[in-house]
This record gives structure tokens, C-alpha cells and sequence, in this order.
């Protein structure tokens, strides 16, 4: 069996999640990566790697991409295609399900290839608070990974074949296509990202997150925010972390002045220590916090940036 993983990259390297995806997918069988890039970075895990070079397909055309990965889909004889279940991953694979006619299973985080052909699932529901088990009956499993509960377990190959691609597209397929501006290129993703600083209600206004943009600079992270900050309007939602805006699993996540509301708890359940700095003793998100400062995070974080550029 042979199952196509949609990877995506975090600078010129695979991004954390799409590893999430490729790790799950190596209990299908033998996996091939597929990358919408100039160049082919190292992919561990995986036995082959399609390069879709971007002359043909410059950007982030979600239609385009389905359109490719269905033909390679044909072309390799794969039994299922993967992806993160990043705001990219789902997109693209809920326009792969519309062009094949096959239904896609989102949030996934365990999957057994069955003799019949089927395949057995446990995916999340309701933001991961219930896990349910499925079965999926389709000659072609599509399927996202949930980032937030799978760890990476993947190692390099040094077999790894490259096959290039440069796909023949309608122009249809191309009528929606994004661009990185340059401002928006450098740095990491929010979803992808190995420490994420964030910035609630306390923070105070708009004017209040450039400490915290300083502090994420120093320690190689983004910002995140809760939904009250984008509701506001101090903040674009592409920065939400939570049930409705991004799920997170970073290393670090600091949340300052984040009372931390059972959705917000949602999108960050996943980062591997939690630090949260907040004024109210009682905010719910202590009781997931591996370390509290109970304190004004205007204090607190310009004494931490002092701090940290004095090291």
C-alpha cells in the first residue's frame, strides 16, 4: 500500500505537522511526500518525494494542488492521501473529496488499513473533546491529521527517490491562488511554530502587543491571541489560537493575560509546557499551566525581555 502525504514547509524544511502526518500515515504503508516547491528539502519517513515545481504553480492555489494530488493519486495507485489538518491541509483535501466525489475524514488521530478495503479511524470531534471511532468505505482514504496528537516518530531515508512535476492545469483551477507578501514570508507559521507567545484581554489594546512581539522575536516564536483580542479588532483572526482559530502544539506557550475560556483551552492543549502570567489567581487557565506568574504582564514581560537580552 502506498499513501501520498501533502507536506507542507515551515521555512525550507517540512513543516512540524505535516512529520505529524507523515508519522501516521507510515502505518498504511510505504509514503510518498508530495511538495509544492522550487526545491526538495530532506523529508524523513518517506521513500519517494513529488516535487511540484513551481513554474506552472506559483502560490497557494488550493484547487490546483487537489487537482494534483488526484492525479498522482491515479498515477501512483495510492490507497489514501494525507495531509496536516492545518488550514491548508483541510482545504485542500475538502476540494480533493468535491473532484473525486469521496468523502474525507478530518481530524484524525490513528487509522488501520482493513482486508476489505475499508479503513478503521479514531478522529476528533468537538475540538478534541470526544474521540470518535469510524469506518471509512472508500477505494481512496482521504484523510487530515489531527497536529495536537500525534508525536513524530519518523527517521530519514536515505533511499528517498525525487520524481519532478510539472502538471498540465485548466485555468480554472487557478482563478483562487494566494501569495506570500514579504512582510508575511519571514518567520514561522502560527500552526507550525515551536513557541508561541500569547496575548489576551489583559494585554490592553494593540499598543500592548509590541513587548510581546519583541519577547516572541527572542525567543524564535509568533503571537497568538485569544478571540476576545480578534473580535475587538486588535489583532487579525490568522493569529487566533483556540477552537474556532488555529490549534497549536509548540514547545512553549506563554499566555499572558489569557484567562484561558474552554475554547481558547482547546486550540492550545497540545503545546508541550504551558506558562501562563496573569493578575487573577482564579483564571482558569493556571489549572493547566505547568508554571504561573501571578502578576501585571506589563511588569512582567519587560523585566523577562531585560532579562533575555542581557543573557
Amino acid at each position: 500500500m502506498t499513501a501520498l502525504v501533502l507536506t507542507e514547509l515551515d521555512g525550507a524544511e517540512a513543516a512540524d505537522a505535516s512529520l505529524r502526518a507523515i508519522t501516521l500515515a507510515r502505518s498504511l504503508g510505504e509514503v510518498s511526500a508530495v511538495v509544492f516547491a522550487a526545491a526538495a528539502p530532506q523529508i524523513p519517513g518517506v521513500t519517494d518525494v513529488y516535487l511540484i515545481e513551481p513554474e506552472s504553480l506559483d502560490g497557494y492555489a488550493p484547487l490546483a494542488w487537489a487537482r494534483v494530488l488526484a492525479g498522482l493519486a491515479g498515477e501512483t495507485g495510492a490507497t489514501a492521501v494525507l495531509a496536516a489538518g492545518t488550514d491548508r491541509g483541510n482545504e485542500v483535501l475538502a476540494h480533493l473529496g468535491a473532484i473525486t466525489g469521496l468523502p474525507m475524514a478530518a481530524n484524525c488521530t490513528a487509522v488501520l488499513a482493513e482486508d476489505d478495503g475499508t479503513h478503521r479511524l479514531v478522529r476528533q470531534r468537538w475540538a478534541g473533546l470526544l474521540l470518535e471511532d469510524a469506518i471509512l468505505q472508500a477505494p481512496l482514504a482521504l484523510l487530515t491529521v489531527a497536529t495536537d496528537a500525534i508525536s513524530v516518530d519518523v527517521t530519514a531515508e536515505t533511499s528517498a527517490s525525487v520524481h519532478v512535476r510539472q502538471p498540465e492545469l485548466a485555468e480554472g483551477d487557478l482563478l483562487v491562488r494566494a501569495a506570500e507578501s514579504a512582510a508575511g514570508s519571514g518567520g514561522e507559521s502560527l500552526a507550525t511554530a515551536r513557541v508561541v507567545v500569547g496575548g489576551g484581554r489583559g494585554v490592553g489594546g494593540p499598543d500592548g502587543f509590541a513587548p510581546l512581539e519583541e519577547l516572541a522575536g527572542l525567543l524564535g516564536g509568533v503571537v497568538g491571541v485569544s478571540r476576545v483580542v480578534t473580535s475587538e479588532g486588535w489583532r487579525p483572526h490568522r493569529q487566533q489560537v483556540g477552537q474556532t482559530g488555529t490549534k497549536i502544539t509548540p514547545e512553549l506557550y506563554l499566555a499572558c493575560g489569557i484567562s484561558g475560556a474552554i475554547q481558547h483551552i482547546a486550540g492550545c492543549a497540545g503545546a508541550r509546557h504551558i506558562i501562563a502570567i496573569n493578575t487573577d489567581p482564579g483564571a482558569p487557565i493556571l489549572s493547566r499551566a505547568d508554571y504561573a506568574v501571578i502578576g501585571d504582564l506589563h511588569q512582567v514581560i519587560p523585566a523577562l525581555v531585560t532579562a533575555l537580552r542581557a543573557r
